[in-house]
């Protein structure tokens, strides 16, 4: 790790082996935010995702995508493109949370910026695309979730754990759970024993029953923005819950939808 005192994996390694003894299994996934073409981090976070054996839900702008990142995706299996807003603007009025599509924006504009957004992405990535719906910065008015299913879109993915396996009938509530940056103070590695706690007592809810551990426990990284310490304990956090309980989620229409 790139800190000068290395993280403490012990309370971790302790919640896993329960679940091992428990014979409990972690649905695992793991979406990247913002893509829009290849570059060095995009490559790296491919290698990285190869390595580990978790597949990236690459969440892509489709107002700004290219083909060279559907020809990239296309050679690298791996990386499985969603659909992140139309164009990762922030619409929400001054002194609000940043948000593409907050409750002012007229309900019909919205919408068929979303609905562009997946056929523009349907187009590029054709059979590799999941019509999953990533609103940037992880929120969208209420009022729109239940036309997303009426659009095309089998999922909604944002941040926290779900409060419902359906964000709107026919519509699927697939969240991220664990964001390793700091956004609002140095924008590097969020502490890591901070984070491992954090993971711990997801983990221990889930053993528990007292959260839904038939949703996928999501880890939330953002490719263009790491460093080496946010590289490094991603890597180490997957690899981890890759050895047990993680098993690696594919999304199925009859069983999310459930």
């Amino acid at each position: 790790m790139s800190t000068d005192t290395p993280p403490d994996w012990a309370p971790l390694e302790a919640e896993l082996a329960k679940w091992q003894a428990e014979a409990q299994q972690l649905p695992l996934w793991w979406r990247d935010d913002d893509a829009i073409e290849p570059t060095a981090q995009l490559h790296q976070l491919s290698t990285l995702s190869q390595k580990l054996g978790l597949p990236v839900h690459l969440a892509v702008i489709p107002a700004a995508a290219n083909p060279q990142l559907a020809a990239y995706v296309a050679l690298h299996p791996q990386l499985i493109p969603v659909v992140h807003g139309w164009a990762h603007q922030n619409q929400a009025a001054s002194g609000q949370k940043k948000c593409e599509f907050p409750n002012q924006r007229p309900a019909q504009v919205a919408l068929g910026e979303i609905q562009q957004g997946l056929a523009r992405l349907q187009g590029l990535f054709d059979a590799p695309l999941l019509p999953i719906f990533v609103p940037p910065w992880n929120r969208i008015a209420p009022d729109l979730v239940p036309a997303l299913a009426d659009l095309g879109f089998a999922a909604l993915s944002t941040f926290t754990p779900r409060q419902s396996p359906l964000a709107a009938p026919g519509l699927a509530q697939i969240n991220t759970h664990l964001d390793p940056i700091d956004w609002k103070g140095s924008r590097s590695l969020v502490a890591p024993q901070r984070l491992i706690a954090q993971v711990c007592d997801q983990l221990r809810a889930r053993r528990k029953g007292m959260a839904d551990n038939r949703e996928p426990y999501g880890i939330l990284t953002h490719h263009l923005v790491h460093d080496a310490a946010i590289w490094e304990f991603t890597e180490a956090l997957i690899a981890r819950l890759m050895q047990g309980p993680g098993q690696v989620w594919k999304f199925d229409n009859k069983d999310d939808l459930r």
